[in-house]
């Protein structure tokens, strides 16, 4: 069935929001498998492909290829079904696709009666265009496929056909740049101590990171005793790798994996051009000259932790403070990210990666503490979570989730009985921890979305409690909601903010300019810090993502530097005018910066 042919659509609008709605004769599209659409984007931002039915609207967010023509197949189960497998949010969310990146949050409907359908985008920068050749319905759809055979990556890794400041024009060019930003570097003037706490204040040192409730305020100390606020980025690494198969056509030229795998040791899951741009940069030896720039960087620009899910060769180089994510404490069944947590297995397996994970940092002072899990999925999906349960193979978890369930089975009893389970998750997994590592701090579990009060009382027993929050700030009332519930000082593991362009998409929050991106960071780090219990903030990522996406095709212009290993200079301009004045902002000396600028989109996540 043809929905659309030869149509274009212009994403422009006065207000925040921009769209084009279609009108359709209702429909039943439930013996359909896909929608095809062929088309061209004039840039990557990211918009809605939103279905109206009977039930209400279901909207998928789709990220294209700039200006490439491309077929892009959307599986309809994507708006009808909700997931039933993923450890984290991302991996239950993100859909891989050849040209293209979706992702689904609900909610989900049924599609017996199809109304209407919403092209939308929200905070549309630049005027974007689709230009949509075809958009059909189908039952047996053809492979995905980019319809033009031109490269579309230089041998840079930048997009050929955008255009802006600081484009590399050649390998000579760039390291022009190169040398002439590591001459300027110099050390930024932070008042930080040796372990990033303010050296002008004293507290008791006892050789580790620790919490502390001073005048009504939460702080970290650090080692020496010094009052430390934590700022600094997630995925702090030379490595991105994007997919190239069926696709190897759109690259100028491929980065040597070979050559690559030589470099670090082991076979890369594909090819990475920022891990060639940084061989290029500091040749053979690239581990030790990454290292020093990344320090030298940080101490430079006011950051004084490595965030979560970054290099070893940083975490393990005895210069900067650091923090850990754990990893498993899975079994061989799970459901949704939640183990087997009675199962003997289920102890078994979280001794012994403690043992390995924890033991050998027991009496490092630079590590800050351990996050043990990132994003947990099956908040608010408690009914399905047990359907899950019960349907799956037999286990512990399921026979007493039947004995539970025999005495009555309500949706209250259902979140009961997964908030049961996840207390007892904690415990043993907290329990190993300090069993191996009884000095440093447990980080929380980097929730996402909204948290359900049981899960924020069972977290009292960390001595962080972590959120992920993608918005403008951190509104104060989740804050004080998260403090009212745990007690316990409260640390943002994941923000950001991003700019549409040189192929990339923008961010899970826009913004309409790099000047932007500077004081959106401003006021969400300040406007957070000024609430008492927050004691630190970790920006997503150091580095941009791939322009033809990573490993799940999340393709987000969010790096601290390019691909090229630039920095993006507006950018750390603000980090540093923030760093400089987060101790009395945190103290309640100085009033956070406002105003924010425009950003989208709405869903907080």
């Amino acid at each position: 069935m043809e929905l659309l042919r030869d149509e274009r659509i212009e994403f422009t609008a006065d207000g925040l929001y921009a769209e084009r709605r279609i009108e359709l004769e209702p429909s039943d599209w439930s013996g359909y498998t896909a929608l095809v659409l062929e088309a061209r984007a004039s840039s990557a931002q990211q918009f809605e492909i939103a279905l109206v039915t009977d039930e209400g609207e279901s909207p998928l967010t789709f990220m294209p290829f700039e200006g490439v023509w491309t077929r892009s197949l959307i599986p309809l189960s994507l708006y009808s079904e909700p997931p039933r497998s993923g450890w984290t949010q991302s991996d239950v969310y993100n859909k891989l696709q050849l040209a293209s990146f979706l992702y689904h949050w609900g909610p989900y409907v049924s599609l017996a009666r199809v109304r209407a359908m919403v092209f939308r985008m929200e905070l549309p920068v630049g005027a974007p265009t689709l230009e949509v050749r075809s958009l059909v319905l189908s039952t047996a759809p053809p492979e995905e496929a980019i319809l033009e055979e031109r490269p579309l990556v230089d041998e840079l890794g930048q997009w050929i056909a955008a255009s802006w400041p600081g484009k590399a024009g050649s390998l000579a060019e760039l390291e022009q740049r190169w040398r002439r930003e590591e001459a300027d570097l110099e050390t930024g003037h932070f008042g930080y101590g040796r372990y990033g706490g303010y050296l002008a204040t004293q507290v008791n040192a006892t050789g580790f990171f620790r919490t502390e409730e001073r005048d009504g305020r939460w702080w970290l100390v650090d080692p020496e005793g010094h009052l430390f606020f934590s700022t600094g980025a997630n995925l702090m690494w030379p490595f991105q790798a994007t997919p190239t198969e069926g696709r190897e056509q759109i690259f100028a030229e491929l980065p040597p994996t070979e050559a690559l795998d030589a470099f670090s040791g082991e076979p890369l899951e594909g090819p990475s051009f920022v891990f060639w741009n940084t061989v290029r940069r500091h040749g053979e030896e690239w581990r030790a000259g990454w290292i020093d720039l990344t320090v030298r960087r940080m101490q430079a620009w006011g950051l004084n932790t490595v965030g979560n899910w970054s290099a070893a060769e940083l975490t393990d180089c005895g210069r900067i403070p650091y923090t850990l994510p754990l990893f498993g404490w899975s079994t061989a069944t799970m459901v949704m990210g939640l183990p087997d947590v009675y199962s003997d297995e289920f102890v078994q397996q979280c001794d012994k990666a403690a043992r390995e994970q924890c033991a050998p940092r027991r009496d490092d002072p630079y590590l800050v503490g351990y996050f043990v899990h990132n994003e947990p999925p099956w908040a608010g999906r408690e009914p399905l979570v047990v359907d899950l349960i019960l349907e799956g193979p037999e286990t512990e978890l399921q026979r007493r989730a039947v004995a539970f369930l025999a005495e009555g089975d309500s949706p209250e009893r259902r979140r009961e009985l997964i908030y049961a389970a996840f207390e007892r998750f904690l415990e043993v997994v907290l329990a190993a921890i300090r069993r191996y590592d009884p000095d440093h701090l447990t980080l929380g579990m980097r929730f996402s979305g909204d948290t359900p009060d049981e899960m924020l009382r069972a977290a009292r027993a960390f001595d962080v409690v972590s959120l992920n929050r993608y918005d403008a700030t951190v509104p104060l009332e989740i804050l004080q909601r998260f403090s009212d519930l745990t007690g316990k000082p409260l640390m943002v593991g994941e923000f950001h903010f991003g700019v549409p362009g040189r192929g990339m998409a923008s961010a899970l929050r826009t913004v309409e300019s790099q000047a932007d991106r500077a004081l959106a960071y401003r006021f969400y780090v300040e406007t957070a810090a000024s609430f008492p219990a927050f004691v630190g903030a970790h920006w997503f990522q150091w580095t941009d993502e791939p322009s033809t996406g990573r490993s799940d095709g999340e393709c987000y212009s969010v790096g601290l530097v390019d691909v090229t290993d630039q920095p993006y200079d507006e950018l750390v301009e603000g980090l540093k005018d923030t760093h400089r004045r987060l101790y009395a902002v945190h103290a309640g000396e100085l009033e956070p910066y406002g105003p924010a600028p425009r950003s989208g989109p709405r869903d907080g996540r």
